[in-house]
């Protein structure tokens, strides 16, 4: 499954795409989106990340 974690960004931003060209909206104007599925996807990232190395066992 982590391997896999770099689709949510991407399955989002496909998502928001749509969403703005059914809206008649251009790119430029849905960028504050971009902005947060990036932070949704990197909160999610450094998560997984702190959880691996808490749970590593020596």
């Amino acid at each position: 499954m982590i391997r896999l974690l770099f689709l949510i960004p991407l399955i989002l931003s496909v998502v928001w795409i749509l969403y703005l060209k059914s809206r008649g909206y251009t790119l430029k104007q849905g960028k504050q989106g971009f902005l947060y599925i990036f932070i949704f996807s990197a909160v999610i990232a450094v998560f997984y990340t702190l959880m691996m190395l808490v749970t590593q066992h020596q």
